[in-house]
């Protein structure tokens, strides 16, 4: 009978073959195939398609310089951010744990004690005075847990997949971050226009209260007229403080996004500008491009990697585990005799541990991270649908706007047309005061749609843009926007 043959040393056999093998359990990752369509059921007019237009910085696509540095403000301060990056430190720090419980610990003791043994002691006989006596070591200990089944290279898997869907989140914050960045600067226009336009109505109806007063003490309309002048201009005069508070807290939401308090943007915001309007040319690229852009869908199916990782830890907890140990050192009576040849001592061990009967504790661990990563395949699943649905949702919902703003911008312009022919008919008396009166709400209420529609055209494209996931740079090898 050989050495290796021998019934006490089985588990170095077992230890050797796991090494030289490099066994590990549980299933090897792999990213779930996925059917996407060609191409996107809502088409955009052929003028509307550049592929020239970079998505990572689309903002760039409506020319305003405001709007551009609102989102490196944000970029810097955001406090979303911050969290997010914790939450990469946090995994990363994870990582390195699980890389860390694959290597060997070393550590070093040393010690120095006096002893007094009883009379009753080893070392004095009963009845007798036993001396007390000094020892002194100092030692280097080791200790290997040997990773046979790959539990620890599967723990170190999964943390490297937890670690990439940390950095994802990051950039699904940053793409939402820019969208509500945006979308509230877009909104901060739309209500500043508004009130332009009520100020500008509430002085054209002053206006015409005023001729009306004029002609009811010249005797040439009615009082009817005059009452229904000032009522005119007492519900356009209502709107201004709802149009101011809705603008005031427009500008506290978006200085919170850039992580300023809610009033420091009152001053770069004082002056009115225009909706931004976005150039006719937009890059959509294809469905494929979802499962490469989308953070959301990223960090899903990094998720799932972190899961089907997880099988393996639990499954090579029904295996036999294999501990080294040693320590080398000194030890001596006498601190003069410490470091002699005589002191040296030193102890090598090898102990395994294999549970035999655990009440299914780890079967039932096996099935439970099994139906995780069922859910998290689920979950991805489910995450790619709903971004399909959220881009369809937002091309229709763009397309479509563009043709109603479209007709709105037709209407205003007839409407101004009709208004002014309108009051040059009842100055001169050919018709009624009504018909002015309707003139004017009818071009009030195509002003206010208007200015609505655009906002809405903005704001869809905005939309549209987030949904394909542009914000970042999929070449940059670190998140766009650390503050580390």
């Amino acid at each position: 009978m050989t050495y290796f043959d021998r019934p006490s040393n089985i588990f170095i056999r077992v230890l050797i073959a796991a090494l030289v093998s490099g066994c590990t359990v549980g299933p090897d990752y792999q990213r779930p195939t996925t059917d996407l369509p060609a191409k996107w059921s809502t088409e955009l007019p052929n003028n509307q398609m550049d592929g020239k237009q970079n998505p990572q910085v689309w903002w760039q696509s409506f020319n305003d310089a405001l709007l551009t540095s609102l989102i490196t403000q944000a970029r810097l301060g955001n406090r979303d951010l911050y969290q997010a990056e914790a939450r990469i430190r946090e995994a990363r720090a994870s990582r390195d744990l699980a890389i860390a419980n694959i290597l060997p610990s070393l550590s070093m003791n040393a010690s120095a004690s006096k002893n007094q043994p009883s009379n009753a002691s080893r070392f004095g006989q009963v009845g007798q005075f036993s001396s007390a006596y000094n020892q002194f070591s100092h030692s280097l200990d080791a200790s290997w847990e040997v990773d046979l089944w790959g539990k620890q290279r599967r723990s170190i898997e999964s943390a490297e997949a937890g670690l990439d869907a940390a950095e994802e989140d990051l950039r699904d914050v940053l793409v939402s971050l820019y969208a509500e960045v945006a979308i509230n600067y877009i909104d901060v226009r739309r209500y500043q226009n508004e009130l332009i336009v009520a100020k500008e109505s509430l002085k054209a109806q002053q206006e015409n209260y005023d001729i009306a007063y004029w002609r009811e003490q010249a005797g040439l309309v009615s009082r009817v007229d005059v009452l229904q002048a000032k009522q005119s201009v007492e519900t356009t005069r209502a709107d201004i403080p709802k149009y101011t508070s809705l603008l005031e807290q427009a500008k506290h939401g978006l200085a919170v996004l850039l992580g300023k308090q809610p009033a420091e943007l009152n001053a770069l915001l004082a002056q009115s500008a225009p909706i931004p309007a976005a150039s006719n040319s937009i890059a959509i690229g294809i469905p494929a491009d979802i499962l490469r852009q989308r953070p959301d869908v990223r960090r899903s199916e990094r998720e799932l990697a972190a899961q089907t990782a997880q099988i393996g830890v639990a499954e090579a907890a029904a295996y036999p585990s294999f501990d080294l140990s040693g320590s080398i050192g000194v030890e001596a009576l006498a601190a003069a005799n410490l470091y002699t040849a005589a002191a040296k001592a030193f102890q090598l061990a090898v102990s395994s541990a294999w549970v035999l009967f655990d009440s299914g504790r780890i079967r039932s661990n096996v099935k439970m991270q099994t139906a995780l990563q069922e859910q998290a395949l689920g979950l991805y699943q489910n995450t790619i649908l709903t971004a399909l649905k959220e881009v369809e949702d937002s091309l229709i919902a763009y397309t479509q706007e563009r043709q109603r703003c479209d007709a709105l911008k037709a209407s205003v312009t007839i409407g101004k047309d009709a208004l002014t022919l309108a009051e040059q008919q009842y100055q001169a008396g050919t018709a009624d005061f009504l018909t002015v009166l309707e003139s004017q709400q009818s071009l009030l209420t195509a002003q206010n749609q208007l200015i609505e529609s655009e906002t809405e055209v903005a704001s869809n494209l905005v939309t549209l843009y987030k949904a394909l996931g542009g914000g970042w740079n999929q070449n940059e090898a670190k998140p766009v926007g650390t503050h580390s």
